[in-house]
Protein backbone atom coordinates (compact mmCIF):
# COMPACT_ATOMS: atom_id res chain seq x y z
CA UNK A 1 0.00 0.00 0.00
CA UNK A 2 1.12 3.10 -0.86
CA UNK A 3 2.03 5.68 2.07
CA UNK A 4 1.69 8.68 0.22
CA UNK A 5 -1.93 9.54 -1.38
CA UNK A 6 -2.89 12.19 -3.86
CA UNK A 7 -5.13 14.08 -2.40
CA UNK A 8 -5.26 17.95 -4.16
CA UNK A 9 -3.81 19.82 -6.89
CA UNK A 10 -2.59 23.64 -6.89
CA UNK A 11 -4.82 25.17 -9.40
CA UNK A 12 -4.12 29.10 -9.05
CA UNK A 13 -2.95 31.58 -6.69
CA UNK A 14 -5.93 33.07 -4.19
CA UNK A 15 -5.58 36.70 -3.43
CA UNK A 16 -2.61 38.60 -2.68
CA UNK A 17 -1.00 36.74 0.61
CA UNK A 18 0.62 33.72 -0.90
CA UNK A 19 -3.04 31.30 -0.70
CA UNK A 20 -3.80 28.60 -3.67
CA UNK A 21 -6.79 27.41 -4.60
CA UNK A 22 -6.86 23.64 -4.59
CA UNK A 23 -8.44 21.36 -6.29
CA UNK A 24 -9.21 18.53 -3.26
CA UNK A 25 -9.32 14.69 -4.75
CA UNK A 26 -10.96 13.35 -1.18
CA UNK A 27 -14.21 13.18 -0.14
CA UNK A 28 -14.32 16.65 0.90
CA UNK A 29 -12.72 19.99 1.04
CA UNK A 30 -13.32 19.97 4.96
CA UNK A 31 -11.37 16.32 4.79
CA UNK A 32 -8.37 18.31 3.07
CA UNK A 33 -8.61 21.30 5.23
CA UNK A 34 -7.48 19.28 8.55
CA UNK A 35 -4.58 18.63 7.66
CA UNK A 36 -1.46 20.12 8.96
CA UNK A 37 1.19 18.38 6.64
CA UNK A 38 1.42 17.90 2.75
CA UNK A 39 3.72 16.40 0.50
CA UNK A 40 5.01 15.91 -3.47
CA UNK A 41 5.53 12.94 -4.71
CA UNK A 42 6.54 10.12 -2.17
CA UNK A 43 6.95 12.46 0.47
CA UNK A 44 10.30 14.44 -1.20
CA UNK A 45 9.02 17.62 -0.03
CA UNK A 46 7.06 18.48 2.72
CA UNK A 47 4.45 21.43 2.71
CA UNK A 48 3.49 22.81 6.32
CA UNK A 49 -0.20 24.15 5.74
CA UNK A 50 -0.57 27.47 7.83
CA UNK A 51 -4.31 27.58 7.68
CA UNK A 52 -6.58 25.90 5.16
CA UNK A 53 -10.62 26.51 4.60
CA UNK A 54 -12.93 25.14 2.37
CA UNK A 55 -14.15 27.47 -1.07
CA UNK A 56 -16.83 25.71 -2.37
CA UNK A 57 -17.54 22.06 -3.74
CA UNK A 58 -14.32 20.20 -3.99
CA UNK A 59 -12.11 23.41 -3.49
CA UNK A 60 -10.25 24.83 -0.58
CA UNK A 61 -8.08 27.53 0.06
CA UNK A 62 -4.92 27.04 1.06
CA UNK A 63 -1.80 29.00 2.62
CA UNK A 64 1.50 27.14 2.78
CA UNK A 65 4.45 28.08 4.44
CA UNK A 66 7.18 29.79 2.84
CA UNK A 67 4.80 30.72 0.02
CA UNK A 68 3.61 34.43 1.00
CA UNK A 69 3.12 36.09 -2.21
CA UNK A 70 1.13 35.37 -5.57
CA UNK A 71 4.38 34.92 -7.40
CA UNK A 72 6.07 32.22 -5.05
CA UNK A 73 2.91 30.34 -5.19
CA UNK A 74 2.77 30.54 -8.62
CA UNK A 75 5.53 27.90 -8.43
CA UNK A 76 2.94 25.62 -7.20
CA UNK A 77 0.37 26.08 -9.84
CA UNK A 78 -0.81 22.12 -10.93
CA UNK A 79 1.51 20.43 -8.34
CA UNK A 80 -0.42 17.91 -7.36
CA UNK A 81 -0.51 17.51 -3.05
CA UNK A 82 0.02 14.18 -1.38
CA UNK A 83 -1.28 13.39 2.14
CA UNK A 84 0.96 10.59 4.53
CA UNK A 85 -2.41 7.96 5.11
CA UNK A 86 -1.34 7.59 8.43
CA UNK A 87 -2.56 11.26 8.96
CA UNK A 88 -5.65 10.48 7.75
CA UNK A 89 -8.16 8.55 10.33
CA UNK A 90 -11.12 6.34 8.08
CA UNK A 91 -14.28 5.31 9.63
CA UNK A 92 -14.29 1.34 10.01
CA UNK A 93 -15.03 -0.63 6.65
CA UNK A 94 -13.98 2.93 4.60
CA UNK A 95 -11.26 2.43 2.32
CA UNK A 96 -8.73 4.77 0.12
CA UNK A 97 -9.49 4.24 -3.41
CA UNK A 98 -5.99 3.60 -4.08
CA UNK A 99 -6.56 0.55 -2.09
CA UNK A 100 -9.33 -0.55 -3.66
CA UNK A 101 -8.06 -0.20 -7.20
CA UNK A 102 -6.21 -3.10 -8.60
CA UNK A 103 -7.61 -5.65 -6.10
CA UNK A 104 -9.55 -8.84 -7.86
CA UNK A 105 -13.34 -9.54 -7.59
CA UNK A 106 -14.39 -12.87 -6.87
CA UNK A 107 -17.59 -14.41 -6.03
CA UNK A 108 -17.61 -16.72 -2.56
CA UNK A 109 -16.44 -19.99 -4.51
CA UNK A 110 -13.68 -18.19 -5.47
CA UNK A 111 -14.40 -17.61 -9.47
CA UNK A 112 -12.84 -14.13 -10.42
CA UNK A 113 -14.52 -11.48 -12.61
CA UNK A 114 -11.83 -9.42 -12.64
CA UNK A 115 -9.67 -6.17 -11.33
CA UNK A 116 -11.23 -3.23 -10.16
CA UNK A 117 -10.09 -0.60 -12.24
CA UNK A 118 -11.69 2.63 -11.40
CA UNK A 119 -14.08 3.71 -8.68
CA UNK A 120 -17.00 6.23 -9.84
CA UNK A 121 -18.48 8.56 -7.55
CA UNK A 122 -22.04 8.79 -8.23
CA UNK A 123 -23.59 10.55 -5.18
CA UNK A 124 -25.99 7.53 -3.94
CA UNK A 125 -23.16 5.00 -3.84
CA UNK A 126 -19.84 3.97 -5.49
CA UNK A 127 -19.51 2.31 -8.42
CA UNK A 128 -16.88 -0.08 -8.85
CA UNK A 129 -15.44 -0.67 -12.66
CA UNK A 130 -13.98 -3.92 -12.89
CA UNK A 131 -11.96 -4.95 -16.11
CA UNK A 132 -11.61 -8.83 -17.53
CA UNK A 133 -10.46 -9.33 -20.97
CA UNK A 134 -10.81 -5.84 -21.72
CA UNK A 135 -14.02 -5.70 -20.96
CA UNK A 136 -15.66 -3.21 -18.43
CA UNK A 137 -18.66 -3.95 -16.00
CA UNK A 138 -20.05 -1.80 -13.10
CA UNK A 139 -20.90 -3.29 -10.09
CA UNK A 140 -22.86 -0.63 -7.37
CA UNK A 141 -20.68 -0.30 -4.34
CA UNK A 142 -23.84 -1.68 -1.53
CA UNK A 143 -23.71 -4.07 0.73
CA UNK A 144 -25.61 -6.49 -1.29
CA UNK A 145 -22.90 -6.81 -4.13
CA UNK A 146 -19.92 -6.20 -2.37
CA UNK A 147 -19.89 -8.64 0.74
CA UNK A 148 -15.90 -8.19 1.94
CA UNK A 149 -13.10 -6.38 0.97
CA UNK A 150 -9.78 -7.48 2.00
CA UNK A 151 -6.80 -4.77 0.96
CA UNK A 152 -4.07 -7.27 2.27
CA UNK A 153 -5.34 -10.48 0.53
CA UNK A 154 -6.21 -8.21 -2.68
CA UNK A 155 -9.56 -9.49 -3.47
CA UNK A 156 -13.06 -7.78 -2.50
CA UNK A 157 -15.43 -10.74 -2.08
CA UNK A 158 -18.78 -9.79 -4.40
CA UNK A 159 -22.58 -11.51 -5.18
CA UNK A 160 -22.74 -10.93 -9.02
CA UNK A 161 -26.10 -10.09 -9.36
CA UNK A 162 -27.93 -11.35 -12.22
CA UNK A 163 -27.05 -8.64 -15.19
CA UNK A 164 -24.12 -7.07 -13.79
CA UNK A 165 -21.82 -9.33 -16.56
CA UNK A 166 -23.92 -10.12 -18.86
CA UNK A 167 -21.72 -9.77 -22.09
CA UNK A 168 -25.20 -8.19 -24.09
Amino acid sequence: MKKYLEIAKIVSVHGVRGEVNAQAWCDSPSVLCKLKKLYSKDGQTLYQVERARPKNEGMAILKLQGFDTPESSQTLRNKVLYADRADIKLPEGSYFIADIIGLEAVDEKGQSYGSITDVLSTGANDVYEVTKDGNKYYIPAIPSVVLKTDVEAGKMTIFPMEGLFDED
